[in-house]
Protein backbone atom coordinates (compact mmCIF):
# COMPACT_ATOMS: atom_id res chain seq x y z
CA UNK A 1 0.00 0.00 0.00
CA UNK A 2 1.31 3.47 -0.86
CA UNK A 3 1.71 6.33 1.56
CA UNK A 4 -0.45 9.41 1.90
CA UNK A 5 -0.17 12.49 4.12
CA UNK A 6 -1.46 16.01 4.54
CA UNK A 7 1.49 18.29 5.29
CA UNK A 8 0.82 21.71 6.84
CA UNK A 9 3.51 24.19 5.76
CA UNK A 10 3.75 26.96 8.35
CA UNK A 11 6.17 29.77 9.12
CA UNK A 12 6.59 33.51 9.45
CA UNK A 13 5.79 35.88 6.56
CA UNK A 14 8.42 35.72 3.78
CA UNK A 15 9.97 32.50 5.12
CA UNK A 16 9.61 30.99 1.63
CA UNK A 17 6.57 28.74 2.12
CA UNK A 18 4.98 29.37 -1.28
CA UNK A 19 8.32 29.03 -3.08
CA UNK A 20 8.88 25.71 -1.32
CA UNK A 21 5.41 24.33 -2.11
CA UNK A 22 5.80 25.28 -5.78
CA UNK A 23 9.20 23.56 -5.89
CA UNK A 24 7.96 20.40 -4.19
CA UNK A 25 4.93 20.13 -6.47
CA UNK A 26 6.81 21.00 -9.66
CA UNK A 27 4.14 23.54 -10.65
CA UNK A 28 3.01 27.01 -9.69
CA UNK A 29 0.53 26.32 -6.92
CA UNK A 30 0.89 29.48 -4.81
CA UNK A 31 1.59 33.03 -5.92
CA UNK A 32 4.96 34.46 -4.87
CA UNK A 33 5.81 38.04 -4.01
CA UNK A 34 8.49 39.86 -2.01
CA UNK A 35 5.61 41.46 -0.08
CA UNK A 36 5.07 39.72 3.31
CA UNK A 37 1.80 37.86 3.91
CA UNK A 38 1.12 37.15 0.25
CA UNK A 39 -0.82 33.95 1.01
CA UNK A 40 -4.34 34.51 2.38
CA UNK A 41 -5.76 30.97 2.26
CA UNK A 42 -4.81 27.39 3.02
CA UNK A 43 -3.76 26.44 -0.52
CA UNK A 44 -3.25 22.80 -1.39
CA UNK A 45 -0.42 21.59 -3.60
CA UNK A 46 -0.14 17.92 -4.50
CA UNK A 47 2.89 15.73 -5.17
CA UNK A 48 2.27 12.18 -6.39
CA UNK A 49 4.93 9.58 -7.16
CA UNK A 50 5.32 5.80 -6.88
CA UNK A 51 5.81 5.84 -3.11
CA UNK A 52 2.62 7.82 -2.51
CA UNK A 53 0.96 11.22 -2.37
CA UNK A 54 1.79 14.26 -0.27
CA UNK A 55 -0.79 17.04 -0.01
CA UNK A 56 0.93 20.27 1.04
CA UNK A 57 -1.22 22.94 2.70
CA UNK A 58 0.45 26.31 2.16
CA UNK A 59 -0.75 28.56 4.99
CA UNK A 60 -0.60 32.34 5.52
CA UNK A 61 2.50 33.64 7.26
CA UNK A 62 2.01 33.75 11.02
CA UNK A 63 1.70 37.40 12.08
CA UNK A 64 0.85 38.55 15.60
CA UNK A 65 -1.87 41.16 15.16
CA UNK A 66 -5.25 41.94 16.71
CA UNK A 67 -6.76 43.14 13.43
CA UNK A 68 -9.80 41.10 12.45
CA UNK A 69 -8.37 40.09 9.08
CA UNK A 70 -5.05 38.93 10.58
CA UNK A 71 -6.79 37.05 13.39
CA UNK A 72 -8.70 35.08 10.76
CA UNK A 73 -5.41 34.19 9.06
CA UNK A 74 -3.87 33.12 12.38
CA UNK A 75 -6.84 30.85 13.11
CA UNK A 76 -6.37 29.32 9.67
CA UNK A 77 -2.76 28.45 10.55
CA UNK A 78 -3.81 26.87 13.86
CA UNK A 79 -6.55 24.86 12.16
CA UNK A 80 -4.12 23.53 9.55
CA UNK A 81 -1.77 22.31 12.30
CA UNK A 82 -4.65 20.48 14.00
CA UNK A 83 -5.82 18.76 10.80
CA UNK A 84 -2.56 17.50 9.30
CA UNK A 85 -0.45 14.33 9.48
CA UNK A 86 2.87 16.21 9.39
CA UNK A 87 3.77 19.79 10.33
CA UNK A 88 6.47 21.20 8.06
CA UNK A 89 7.73 24.14 10.09
CA UNK A 90 9.69 26.39 7.72
CA UNK A 91 12.17 28.76 9.34
CA UNK A 92 14.14 31.50 7.60
CA UNK A 93 17.68 30.66 8.74
CA UNK A 94 18.96 34.08 7.65
CA UNK A 95 16.83 36.07 10.14
CA UNK A 96 17.10 36.51 13.91
CA UNK A 97 14.54 34.61 15.94
CA UNK A 98 12.16 37.45 16.87
CA UNK A 99 8.99 37.39 18.95
CA UNK A 100 6.78 35.87 16.26
CA UNK A 101 9.20 32.97 15.73
CA UNK A 102 9.17 32.24 19.46
CA UNK A 103 5.36 32.23 19.40
CA UNK A 104 5.35 29.86 16.44
CA UNK A 105 7.75 27.48 18.17
CA UNK A 106 5.40 27.36 21.16
CA UNK A 107 2.45 26.72 18.85
CA UNK A 108 4.20 23.95 16.94
CA UNK A 109 5.33 22.31 20.18
CA UNK A 110 1.66 21.58 20.97
CA UNK A 111 1.01 19.83 17.65
CA UNK A 112 -0.20 16.24 17.80
CA UNK A 113 1.30 15.53 14.38
CA UNK A 114 4.95 14.79 13.65
CA UNK A 115 7.05 17.93 13.19
CA UNK A 116 9.73 18.33 10.54
CA UNK A 117 11.75 21.53 11.02
CA UNK A 118 13.07 22.97 7.77
CA UNK A 119 15.76 25.67 7.84
CA UNK A 120 15.41 27.65 4.62
CA UNK A 121 17.81 30.09 2.93
CA UNK A 122 20.87 28.26 4.24
CA UNK A 123 22.78 29.64 1.23
CA UNK A 124 22.28 33.16 2.63
CA UNK A 125 23.24 32.31 6.22
CA UNK A 126 26.31 30.26 5.20
CA UNK A 127 28.37 33.30 4.27
CA UNK A 128 27.00 35.50 7.00
CA UNK A 129 28.97 37.98 9.08
CA UNK A 130 29.67 37.46 12.77
CA UNK A 131 26.45 39.13 13.93
CA UNK A 132 24.30 37.08 11.53
CA UNK A 133 26.12 33.90 12.55
CA UNK A 134 25.29 34.71 16.18
CA UNK A 135 21.62 35.20 15.30
CA UNK A 136 21.63 31.87 13.45
CA UNK A 137 23.14 30.10 16.45
CA UNK A 138 20.49 31.61 18.74
CA UNK A 139 17.77 30.51 16.34
CA UNK A 140 19.03 26.92 16.23
CA UNK A 141 19.31 26.86 20.03
CA UNK A 142 15.73 28.10 20.40
CA UNK A 143 14.48 25.44 17.97
CA UNK A 144 16.34 22.67 19.77
CA UNK A 145 15.06 23.83 23.17
CA UNK A 146 11.49 24.55 22.11
CA UNK A 147 11.00 21.52 19.85
CA UNK A 148 13.03 18.69 21.46
CA UNK A 149 10.69 16.06 20.00
CA UNK A 150 10.89 17.24 16.38
CA UNK A 151 11.08 14.23 14.08
CA UNK A 152 13.81 15.74 11.89
CA UNK A 153 15.59 18.96 10.90
CA UNK A 154 16.46 19.53 7.25
CA UNK A 155 18.45 22.43 5.75
CA UNK A 156 17.38 23.66 2.33
CA UNK A 157 17.33 26.51 -0.15
CA UNK A 158 13.81 26.49 -1.59
CA UNK A 159 14.78 29.02 -4.26
CA UNK A 160 17.82 27.06 -5.49
CA UNK A 161 16.37 23.59 -4.86
CA UNK A 162 19.15 22.54 -2.50
CA UNK A 163 18.16 19.83 0.00
CA UNK A 164 14.70 19.20 -1.47
CA UNK A 165 15.36 15.53 -2.25
CA UNK A 166 16.36 14.92 1.35
CA UNK A 167 13.27 16.77 2.54
CA UNK A 168 10.98 14.67 0.33
CA UNK A 169 12.62 11.50 1.65
CA UNK A 170 11.98 12.63 5.23
CA UNK A 171 8.33 13.43 4.53
CA UNK A 172 7.61 10.17 2.72
CA UNK A 173 9.37 8.14 5.43
CA UNK A 174 7.04 9.67 8.04
CA UNK A 175 3.82 9.58 6.01
CA UNK A 176 1.33 6.91 7.10
CA UNK A 177 0.07 4.27 4.72
CA UNK A 178 -3.13 5.28 3.00
CA UNK A 179 -4.96 5.82 -0.28
CA UNK A 180 -4.39 8.77 -2.59
CA UNK A 181 -6.85 11.62 -2.21
CA UNK A 182 -6.44 13.07 -5.72
CA UNK A 183 -5.89 11.70 -9.24
CA UNK A 184 -2.23 11.42 -10.25
CA UNK A 185 -2.36 14.33 -12.69
CA UNK A 186 -3.55 16.83 -10.06
CA UNK A 187 -1.03 19.27 -8.60
CA UNK A 188 -3.66 21.48 -6.89
CA UNK A 189 -7.39 21.39 -6.12
CA UNK A 190 -8.04 25.12 -6.46
CA UNK A 191 -11.21 26.24 -8.24
CA UNK A 192 -10.68 28.18 -11.53
CA UNK A 193 -12.05 31.47 -10.18
CA UNK A 194 -9.73 31.32 -7.17
CA UNK A 195 -6.68 30.62 -9.33
CA UNK A 196 -7.55 33.49 -11.65
CA UNK A 197 -8.04 35.88 -8.73
CA UNK A 198 -4.70 34.88 -7.22
CA UNK A 199 -2.84 35.45 -10.48
CA UNK A 200 -4.34 38.94 -10.78
CA UNK A 201 -3.54 39.69 -7.13
CA UNK A 202 0.06 38.59 -7.63
CA UNK A 203 0.45 41.12 -10.44
CA UNK A 204 -1.14 43.85 -8.30
CA UNK A 205 1.28 43.09 -5.45
CA UNK A 206 4.32 43.10 -7.69
CA UNK A 207 3.44 46.23 -9.66
CA UNK A 208 2.18 48.63 -6.98
CA UNK A 209 3.67 50.32 -3.95
CA UNK A 210 2.97 51.74 -0.52
CA UNK A 211 -0.11 50.28 1.16
CA UNK A 212 -1.73 48.77 -1.95
CA UNK A 213 -0.65 45.08 -1.69
CA UNK A 214 -2.48 44.54 1.61
CA UNK A 215 -5.35 46.91 0.83
CA UNK A 216 -6.50 45.08 -2.32
CA UNK A 217 -8.55 42.02 -3.05
CA UNK A 218 -9.83 40.62 -6.35
CA UNK A 219 -13.51 40.19 -7.15
CA UNK A 220 -14.23 37.86 -10.07
CA UNK A 221 -17.49 39.23 -11.40
CA UNK A 222 -18.04 36.79 -14.26
CA UNK A 223 -16.48 33.81 -16.08
CA UNK A 224 -18.02 33.26 -19.50
CA UNK A 225 -16.88 30.32 -21.68
CA UNK A 226 -18.11 30.19 -25.28
CA UNK A 227 -17.42 28.08 -28.36
CA UNK A 228 -16.31 29.47 -31.72
CA UNK A 229 -19.94 30.15 -32.70
CA UNK A 230 -20.46 32.19 -29.55
CA UNK A 231 -22.60 29.60 -27.78
CA UNK A 232 -22.27 29.40 -24.01
CA UNK A 233 -20.51 26.27 -22.70
CA UNK A 234 -22.20 25.43 -19.42
CA UNK A 235 -20.92 23.26 -16.55
CA UNK A 236 -23.34 20.45 -17.46
CA UNK A 237 -22.16 20.10 -21.07
CA UNK A 238 -20.06 17.16 -22.28
CA UNK A 239 -17.30 19.54 -23.37
CA UNK A 240 -13.76 18.14 -22.88
CA UNK A 241 -11.29 21.01 -22.26
CA UNK A 242 -8.21 18.76 -22.47
CA UNK A 243 -8.79 18.35 -26.20
CA UNK A 244 -8.24 22.09 -26.71
CA UNK A 245 -4.56 22.20 -25.74
CA UNK A 246 -3.43 21.07 -29.20
CA UNK A 247 -5.52 23.69 -31.00
CA UNK A 248 -4.06 27.02 -32.17
CA UNK A 249 -5.15 29.82 -29.87
CA UNK A 250 -7.58 31.38 -32.37
CA UNK A 251 -9.49 28.08 -32.65
CA UNK A 252 -9.91 27.53 -28.93
CA UNK A 253 -13.09 28.30 -26.97
CA UNK A 254 -13.08 31.82 -25.58
CA UNK A 255 -12.95 32.44 -21.84
CA UNK A 256 -14.12 35.96 -21.05
CA UNK A 257 -13.24 37.12 -17.54
CA UNK A 258 -14.61 40.23 -15.88
CA UNK A 259 -12.87 41.16 -12.64
CA UNK A 260 -12.30 44.07 -10.27
CA UNK A 261 -9.30 45.09 -8.21
CA UNK A 262 -10.97 46.31 -5.02
CA UNK A 263 -9.16 48.84 -2.83
CA UNK A 264 -10.14 50.81 0.27
CA UNK A 265 -9.74 54.45 -0.83
CA UNK A 266 -9.94 56.64 -3.93
CA UNK A 267 -6.25 57.52 -3.59
CA UNK A 268 -5.40 53.82 -3.80
CA UNK A 269 -7.55 53.46 -6.89
CA UNK A 270 -5.45 56.14 -8.57
CA UNK A 271 -2.24 54.26 -7.74
CA UNK A 272 -3.55 50.98 -9.21
CA UNK A 273 -4.86 52.67 -12.36
CA UNK A 274 -1.63 54.64 -12.86
CA UNK A 275 -0.94 57.59 -15.12
CA UNK A 276 -3.02 57.19 -18.26
CA UNK A 277 -4.08 53.74 -17.08
CA UNK A 278 -0.57 52.31 -17.56
CA UNK A 279 -0.44 50.31 -14.30
CA UNK A 280 -3.81 48.57 -14.61
CA UNK A 281 -3.00 47.84 -18.27
CA UNK A 282 0.30 46.18 -17.29
CA UNK A 283 -1.44 44.17 -14.57
CA UNK A 284 -4.14 43.02 -17.00
CA UNK A 285 -1.74 42.02 -19.77
CA UNK A 286 0.61 40.10 -17.47
CA UNK A 287 -2.26 38.31 -15.72
CA UNK A 288 -3.91 37.46 -19.03
CA UNK A 289 -0.73 35.76 -20.26
CA UNK A 290 -0.41 33.66 -17.11
CA UNK A 291 -4.08 32.64 -17.16
CA UNK A 292 -3.68 31.46 -20.77
CA UNK A 293 -0.92 29.11 -19.59
CA UNK A 294 -3.30 27.54 -17.07
CA UNK A 295 -6.37 27.01 -19.22
CA UNK A 296 -6.73 25.64 -22.79
CA UNK A 297 -8.80 28.62 -23.93
CA UNK A 298 -8.33 31.94 -25.62
CA UNK A 299 -8.53 34.19 -22.57
CA UNK A 300 -9.65 37.81 -22.47
CA UNK A 301 -9.55 39.72 -19.21
CA UNK A 302 -11.65 42.83 -18.55
CA UNK A 303 -10.03 44.29 -15.43
CA UNK A 304 -11.18 47.41 -13.60
CA UNK A 305 -10.66 49.08 -10.22
CA UNK A 306 -13.29 49.97 -7.66
CA UNK A 307 -13.34 51.27 -4.10
CA UNK A 308 -14.67 49.03 -1.30
CA UNK A 309 -14.23 51.03 1.92
CA UNK A 310 -13.23 49.12 5.06
CA UNK A 311 -13.51 45.74 3.33
CA UNK A 312 -11.03 44.22 5.84
CA UNK A 313 -13.71 44.68 8.54
CA UNK A 314 -16.48 43.04 6.50
CA UNK A 315 -17.09 39.70 8.27
CA UNK A 316 -19.06 38.15 5.42
CA UNK A 317 -16.47 39.10 2.81
CA UNK A 318 -13.58 37.82 4.95
CA UNK A 319 -15.44 34.56 5.49
CA UNK A 320 -15.78 34.13 1.72
CA UNK A 321 -12.17 35.09 1.03
CA UNK A 322 -10.38 33.03 3.70
CA UNK A 323 -11.07 29.32 3.99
Amino acid sequence: MSKSAFVAVIGRPSAGKSTLVNALCGQKVSIVSPIPQTTRNAIRGIRTEERGQLVFVDTPGYHNSERKFNLKLTNLVKGSIDDCDIVLYLVDGSRPIGEEEAELIAMVAKARAQVVVVLNKVDLSAGANAEAAKDNAELRSALAEGLPNAAATVEISALKGDGLDKLKDELYSRAPEGHEWYPNEYYTDQEPDFRIAEIIREQVMNRTREEIPHAAYIDIEDLDLRDLEGNLIGPDSDFDPSACWDLPSHKRPKLNIRAFVCVERDSQKGIVVGKGGEIIKAIREAAELQIRELFPYFVTLDLRVKVAPKWRNDDKLIERMIH
